[in-house]
């Protein structure tokens, strides 16, 4: 059975923190091994000279992966992240974000996955991270 978008959100609200919540992630598409969610725009989330803060798109690609491994298997299971690699490759500034995480691999107890953060205005790749986690359900 696929998960729904609907599905989706409801493991964000259970199972993040009120700050991860605060950035106002939204799921857009999920697949068998991917999911999409959207960062929107937020002057709050800005660093001095408007651009996005990195903090907020490496918390959005964790994030992201949660629901790509949970789409995955089916279900939310308790996990944590193992690693997590970022490069910001262009500043986004008054641009929702759209982070695409694909698990490369999943087994049993470990994950990983490769995640791309396109600045939606432009279309231009704004950041790439990979991460691993642990599978701990």
């Amino acid at each position: 059975m696929t998960m729904t978008s609907a599905e989706a959100d409801k493991i964000l609200t259970a199972n993040f923190a009120p700050w991860v919540l605060e950035l106002g992630l939204s799921v857009e598409e999920l697949g068998d091994a991917r999911a999409v969610l959207r960062l929107p725009w937020s002057q709050r989330l800005a660093r001095e000279g408007g651009a996005l803060s990195g903090q907020a798109l490496m918390a959005a690609a964790d994030t992201t992966t949660v629901i790509a491994v949970s789409v995955a298997r089916g279900a939310f299971v308790p996990m944590t992240t193992v690693q997590q690699s970022t490069t910001f490759q262009r500043a986004v500034t008054d641009s929702d974000v759209l982070i695409e995480a694909v698990l490369t691999k999943l087994g049993r107890r470990m994950a990983f996955a490769d995640i791309s953060m396109t600045a939606e205005r432009t279309g231009e790749l704004a950041a790439h991270a990979s991460t691993v986690y642990a599978l701990l359900g």
